[in-house]
This record gives structure tokens, sequence and C-alpha cells, in this order.
């Protein structure tokens, strides 16, 4: 990926306008119940995303970004108990029955899963797998959802459409299966994209043009709710960034702030990983979820700890214009 600036990259930049909140999350809490414990993959968060925005939610593997996705579209499996709200055109998505999820999701939220080996249907040609939603929402006739794919894969890159439609996911490379996928989350124009570590397991060509495809939807104005672990998509991606640790939000703010001075020693530590700021990994490993500490979950890796770290669990505190750190080195 060519990206330049403050750490290697290139910040998201998107025409300025007058935005709106879309979507509104408030003390949310995804706790799965096991035999033997309850693990709390989301405990307590709260953000927004506003119209026509590119929020990315960065953190290591097993904070619980992904379980925010499937929060959000309802697809939760059934030992997951979830409680707060998700706000969105008027309704909570928490308290929503499932008709009314199925109503929403795919045409007014879609998700780009990751694993694309995964995600789609083996036995099913790809052009009926990316139909597939408008024939469920009614949206058209069988003729023209046919017609609407094969512009969709036109537009996406590739060179013969028609062949595309009848062939099968195995078919096609790693990088083409995530167009795949993209495509079927296009499909019904929805405004809200959830994109799942889309670049996960490409190779670094592959990987530009699948983002170059993504942005493309944010510049024409869809919002954008992107999970990875990958600080150089959320670069180029985002305009909002938020990191989230066990559960949690550390730190959120414009992607170019917290990129240029990060606040929190958690995020600070993820920019001095990365290999062009010399791989300094970060000590130790995440708390577990089943067993989160009283005081702060980040004080065992922390540089910066202080006894009232391991004792109090810091809240969110606005650090400047635009900025929120959970972290007492900002009292």
């Amino acid at each position: 990926m060519n990206v330049s600036g403050q750490n290697g990259y290139s910040e998201g930049k998107y025409p300025e306008a007058d935005v709106m909140e879309l979507i509104h999350i408030t003390g949310l809490k995804v706790v799965f119940s096991t035999r033997s414990e309850e693990i709390r993959a989301v405990d307590i968060v709260d953000l927004s995303i506003d119209e026509g925005d590119a929020l990315c939610l960065i953190g290591e593997s097993g904070c619980g970004k992904t379980v925010m996705g499937m929060a959000a579209i309802g697809i939760l499996p059934k030992n997951a108990g979830i409680t707060g709200s998700i706000r969105y055109g008027g309704q909570d998505l928490v308290a929503a029955p499932e008709r009314s999820m199925k109503q929403i999701r795919g045409r007014e939220i879609a998700m780009i899963s990751q694993n694309s080996a995964n995600a789609l249907n083996p036995v099913m040609k790809v052009g009926d797998q990316i139909a597939e939603p408008l024939l469920i929402h009614r949206l058209c006739s069988q003729k023209e959802a046919r017609e609407k794919t094969l512009q969709l894969l036109e537009s996406l890159g590739f060179e013969n459409p028609t062949q595309a439609f009848d062939r099968y996911p195995h078919e096609f490379s790693g990088g083409m299966r995530e167009r795949i996928l993209i495509a079927i989350a296009l499909i019904c124009n929805p405004r809200v994209i959830i994109a799942d570590e889309p670049t996960a397991g490409l190779d670094a060509q592959v990987k530009t043009q699948i983002l170059g495809l993504i942005k493309n939807q944010v510049t024409n104005g869809r919002t954008l709710f992107l999970i990875t672990h990958d600080m150089g998509a959320a670069a180029f991606l985002s305009n909002r960034l938020a990191v989230m640790y066990a559960g949690e939000i550390l730190e959120i703010g414009p992607t170019k702030e917290v990129l240029a001075l990060p606040l929190h020693p958690y995020t600070q530590g993820l920019l001095a990983s990365l290999p062009s700021a010399g791989l300094h990994p970060i000590p130790g490993v995440s708390p577990s979820p089943a067993h989160f500490p009283a005081g702060c979950r980040f004080s065992d890796r922390c540089p910066a700890v202080q006894e009232r770290c391991r004792a109090e669990h810091p809240v969110m505190i606005a650090a400047r214009d635009s900025r929120q750190v959970r972290c007492f080195l900002y009292d």
C-alpha cells in the first residue's frame, strides 16, 4: 500500500458536509456464557457514528471488536447475552425482533465478513449469492437482480462479469473472493457498511486494491464501520479512530490526530510495535475476558502504571478537543 505521512500512513480524507448521527451505541455489553464462566467480550461500550463517517475500531485479536460488528446486525451466537442499546433510524437494534433485523440486515446495514473462504457458500454460484439479498428484500425481479449483479461485478474489476456470475467460489483467488463479499454487501445499496478485517490474509498488491474499492464507497457518501488490527488500513480508510482493548474503548478521536499524537499508553505501544517504528512489541498479554482486573485493564503491561491504576477502573474523559481517553494520566 503506497501511503505516506505520520508513522508511514496517509489519513483517510473525505468531503466535509453537514452530518447527522446515524448510529448511537450506549452501554453495550456482550457476555458469552459457558459451563464454567462468563466471558465479557464487550464491556459497556459507548460509540457514535455519523452519516458518511468512516470510523475504525482497532485493537489486538480477541479485544471484542468483531463481536461489536456482529451485535450491530444481530448475528451473535445463542450463548451471547446482550444489554445496552444500538440506536439506528429511530429504533433500538438490541431490542428489535428478528423480523425487523431481517429487513435491516443487508438492506440498510451490510457486513463484509472476514475470511472469504468460509463466508461464501461453496456449492452456490457467486452470481446467485450476490443477487440473493435483492430477492430476499424483494427489491427487484430475478432478471433485474441478475442485471444489477453483472453491473456491480464489472464495477468491482471482474473482466468478464457474465462468466464470473456462473462460477463457484473455489474458482477464484482470495482477492477476487473478497471482491465477491464486497459485492454482496453493496448490492442493496446499504447506508452502512461494516467491514471486518477485509484485507486479512491478502498480499500487498491485492490489499491495496481492496482498500481502494472500500475507500471509493466512503468517498461517495456511504458510512463505514471498519474493524481491523491493521493500522495501515485504519489510516488509509478512516477519519475517526477508536482503540479497543479488553472489551472497552481506551481512546477515540480523529484518525490523523490519534496517529500523530496517541494519548493512551496502549495506543502508543501499538504504534511503536509497527515496522516503521522499529518493531517494539508491547510486553505481556491481554487479561482474560473472564477475569478482568479491578483497575485499569492495561495496568500489567503499561510503562506508566501507578498504584491508582491497579485499584481504580478509569472512565473515559475528554482530554482535548474531539479527543477522549481512558487513562488517569489525563485527570
